[in-house]
């Protein structure tokens, strides 16, 4: 069995493979127009305690994406 948790379970610095994104129309358009999709291999770079922002790395470019959002993206490692 694959073990799924969302990406800010994702301890920093690891890297993942994205399964799925949990959320609207809107969320999932905004991701995946930042070539984080299904699929892909995504890096945590790093988060801020709380509910910050966190960073992530997919193929050469890094983003930083809201709290609420990278809890919406399914990833396994």
């Amino acid at each position: 069995m694959v073990k799924q948790f969302t990406l800010l379970e994702l301890k920093d610095g690891k890297s993942a493979t994205i399964l799925r994104i949990d959320g609207g129309r809107g969320v999932i358009g905004k991701l995946i127009a930042l070539g984080i999709r299904p699929g892909k291999e995504i890096r945590k770079v790093s988060s801020v305690f709380g509910r910050g922002p966190v960073t992530i790395r997919v193929n050469s470019a890094e983003f930083a994406i809201g709290f609420g959002m990278a809890g919406k993206i399914i990833v396994e490692a």
